[in-house]
């Protein structure tokens, strides 16, 4: 636009004709900015490219948007309002200023990592110490856009076995409870490609994590980026793992949640107080019941729900509850043939330790239990527990005596973390809703 108005200023010695130019600015700039997203010009690793050329890209992407300008100028036949002058200065003027200013962007972007004011994603490094040690955090960013949060040195020796060693083993599980505690954002592998057996064992063993998990280049294949000859891209990992939500549907879920809760809360208020009074009037013991689950990414959270039994296990054997139990109380029985004994939960959603809708959570010996027997049982641990979920309403509530049913459950919730979305939770409350109202196995 600058460059526009002063070219009519020098030929005309005014601005009466430079409407058109302050119009056509906004628009390029709106172009190029999109055109640069789409090709990753603005990506972090992309401005950390000290050896890059850039004055190439930006005059092709500037190129391209004085053409898509003309096009538009043809199609809304508005093309005689723009001087050849007018639109050389604004152009050229331009094209300087954006090589200009990519290169002090580029200058403050460096500044600001070497000062340790940037910061990619969080991640957890496991591997070789010998791959390990060949990785810095500078390169770290400026690669892969991670930012390191600890690293966990992998044995480098290969026993060529099934299964893990003992040392190796207790790497892994140290990696997850870090990843755990620390809330990284994915799990980044460091070792030889040529091990490919080791990189099998370790990605079976992160299934039970929910996080993205990433295998980097080794060295070998990384000193391939330094040699002219060959054409490589910013980045050579492998996504070995996905997240089962993006950011985005984790947000909508969680919004979904909260307003769900609230309302069950509110209305159901007067319900929970008479059950409250019943359960106390029936038999002695506390109201609520608590028992450790294994949420979210494993991680353990007190579960509630009204106290429906006469015993509290929550220890190395809990004995499921079966269709004529001595152990349930009289009210206990109504309150879990009608699910009330689970409306308590929706204080487990708001504190964020449940959803509306998941798959169910399973008492700490069940899981350790079906967990060696099932092999996609740990994949549960991919989405925060529900209260309902794909597999109730598919009749799959009640005991588990055979491995068959709680497979059955399992597969169902699988399907549903495969093919998540809102319609699915609404789907899934609105069937539970009108299943609470027919006969169940639920006792």
């Amino acid at each position: 636009m600058f460059g526009g108005g002063l070219y009519q200023i020098i030929a005309y010695g005014d601005l009466n004709h430079v409407e058109p130019v302050l119009g056509a600015g906004p628009v390029a700039a709106l172009l190029y900015v999109l055109l640069g997203h789409s090709t990753g010009f603005y990506d972090l690793r992309e401005a950390l490219a000290k050896k890059r050329r850039d004055v190439g890209r930006i005059f092709a992407q500037w190129s391209l948007v004085g053409l898509l300008l003309a096009l538009l100028a043809f199609l809304m036949k508005s093309g005689a309002s723009f001087s050849r002058g007018s639109v050389i200065c604004f152009g050229g003027l331009a094209l300087v200023l954006l090589v200009m200013c990519r290169r002090l962007a580029k200058r403050l972007v460096s500044a600001a990592v070497a000062e340790g004011q940037v910061q990619g994603r969080r991640a957890i490094l496991l591997g070789t110490r010998e791959e390990l040690a060949s990785l810095g955090a500078e390169e770290l960013l400026e690669q892969y856009g991670l930012s390191e949060v600890e690293r966990v040195t992998f044995s480098s020796q290969s026993n060529g076995g099934f299964a893990m060693t003992a040392d190796e083993s207790s790497s892994l599980e140290r990696a997850l409870a870090v990843a755990r505690e620390r809330g990284v954002d994915e799990i980044v592998l460091a070792f030889p490609w040529s091990d490919t057996r080791k990189i099998e064992l370790v990605r079976d063993g992160l299934r039970i994590s929910p996080l993205p998990v990433q295998l980097l280049p080794d060295r070998r294949i990384r000193s391939l980026a330094g040699n002219p000859s060959y054409r490589l891209q910013n980045s050579l990992s492998v996504e070995i793992q996905r997240g089962p939500l993006t950011r985005t549907e984790q947000v909508s879920k969680r919004i979904l949640d909260l307003i769900g809760a609230s309302l069950g809360l509110i209305l159901l208020a007067p319900l929970m107080l008479l059950s409250a009074l019943a359960i106390k009037l029936d038999s002695p013991g506390p109201v609520l019941f608590r028992q450790r689950r294994n949420g979210f990414n494993v991680k353990q959270f007190p579960i509630f729900k009204f106290r429906t039994m006469s015993v509290m296990e929550d220890g190395a054997t809990i004995v499921q509850a079966r269709r004529v139990d001595s152990r349930v109380t009289r009210v206990g029985r109504i309150l879990r043939r009608t699910s009330i004994d689970e409306v308590p939960q929706l204080v487990n959603v708001l504190r964020g330790e449940m959803s509306l809708v998941g798959p169910r959570p399973h008492a700490l010996a069940h899981d350790s239990h079906y967990g060696q027997l099932l092999s996609d049982y740990a994949f549960r641990h991919h989405v925060k527990p529900g209260i309902t979920g794909w597999a109730q309403v598919k009749g799959y509530r009640g005991e588990t005596a055979r491995v068959e049913q709680m497979k059955g459950r399992v597969d169902c919730d699988l399907w549903y973390i495969n093919n998540w979305s809102l319609g699915l939770d609404l789907k899934v409350l609105l069937l539970t809703c009108l299943e609470l109202v027919r006969r169940n196995n639920a006792y």
